[in-house]
């Protein structure tokens, strides 16, 4: 059964199991979203640059050529798909692997076997992720760091900072009320929309972190409960 509220978009699917890949594009088709594949991470990656880039990307981890974390390490790594969402496929389901994933780049996880409905909803939440426009001149700034809803653009004092839809979300989410602590339960509510563990909370907060350089420490862990952004010189102007 597919979700009632459709939200369209190009997904790559990568995957050597030419079964899994033909139940996944007829699936995401039949949702409304226009699809494209690849077997291998090279293919993947070439995949990945073409135009239309892609708007998410489905990728099984293991891959014939190389791991589906390189591939992801890659696709992060390159300013033409550094925001493209990824949801990461396996049979693997330990804390290890899941925590591995996130800190390699992944949006989200999914293990195999998965109910197809299921992962449809994950599809549409983080397609849901993606920045939309507001008000083009509205501005959330806090300290060094700055960001613009409409542009999709953050930048801690003049260098501009590459995030992930879901990054620029959740920081989006802790800088329009900063001094005000957010259950990761809270987060995962808001933010990613759909059940995920509190660890892919703290590992999104730490490659956040990790992003933001200097300015990383304004985002305050609350050990037992989340976490906030200091309450500082936090203001919105437009």
């Amino acid at each position: 059964m597919v979700p009632q509220e459709s939200l369209s978009g190009l997904v790559l699917v990568v995957d050597d199991e030419a079964d899994i890949v033909d139940n996944l594009v007829y699936n995401l088709r039949k949702a409304g979203h226009s699809t494209r594949s690849a077997e291998t991470g090279e293919a993947a990656l070439a995949a990945a640059r073409l135009t239309p880039v892609p708007d998410l990307v489905l990728l099984d981890l293991m891959l014939p050529d190389m791991s589906g974390l390189e591939v992801c390490r890659r696709l992060k790594g390159d300013p033409h798909t550094a925001t493209v969402p990824v949801v990461m496929l396996t049979a693997r389901g330990s804390e290890y692997d899941r925590v591995s994933g996130f800190e390699a780049g992944a949006d989200d996880y999914v293990v195999k076997p998965f109910s197809t409905r299921e992962l449809l909803l994950r599809v549409q939440a983080r397609l849901r992720a993606r920045p939309v426009a507001v008000e083009d001149e509205e501005v959330l700034v806090h300290g060094d760091i700055s960001l613009h809803p409409a542009a999709f653009r953050v930048r801690v004092e003049a260098t501009e900072v590459e995030l992930t839809a879901l990054e620029f979300k959740l920081l989006a989410y802790l800088m329009r009320k900063p001094g005000r602590v957010r259950s990761r339960a809270k987060l995962i509510d808001k933010v990613w929309e759909v059940v995920v563990e509190e660890r892919t909370v703290d590992a999104t907060v730490k490659r956040l972190r990790q992003k933001l350089g200097s300015a990383g420490s304004d985002i305050e862990t609350i050990r037992g409960v989340g976490y906030r952004l200091r309450d500082e010189v936090g203001a919105l102007r437009s």
